[in-house]
């Protein structure tokens, strides 16, 4: 079970990172102030998951939560650019951003129908699908 929760904390981890990686990216791509302090407030919250795995990591595993390779950070901004270089409206930016998160959802219910991680943990992703959940719905009001 414990190889299962490191395994659950890193997956989630790396969501998070990606989550942070693409705010960083098409945050400044943004015009509209509400929809800047919506990606904001997204940002706070991925970083405060981030927070909860490094707390507890340690209790599983010597080493550190996995992140985002620099490749995979490159390829986002990359992908971002390109799928933005005509079109930076909230429509196009909201629509990116909800398949990042569908995978983020996709990733986080495989782990929690798996039910081979402990309640902390589970509790962690329970947390992290809840959370890109709610994205889902604030991002769809920008399409």
């Amino acid at each position: 079970m414990e190889k299962e929760d490191i395994n659950a904390l890193d997956e989630i981890h790396k969501g998070a990172c990606m989550g942070i990686d693409a705010i960083d990216v098409i945050i400044d791509k943004v015009e509209d102030k509400k929809f800047i302090q919506e990606l904001k407030r997204e940002y706070k919250n991925y970083q405060e998951i981030q927070k909860k795995i490094e707390s507890v990591y340690p209790k599983y595993d010597d080493g550190e939560p996995h992140e985002t390779s620099g490749l995979n950070k490159m390829m986002t901004t990359m992908n971002i650019d390109m799928k933005t270089m005509n079109d930076t409206s909230n429509s196009k930016i909201a629509e990116l951003l909800l398949k990042g998160v569908n995978m983020g959802i996709i990733e986080g219910r495989r782990i929690l129908n798996k039910k081979e991680i402990n309640e902390e943990v589970n509790k962690i992703v329970e947390d992290y699908v809840n959370m890109q959940e709610e994205s889902v719905e604030i991002l769809k009001e920008y399409l």
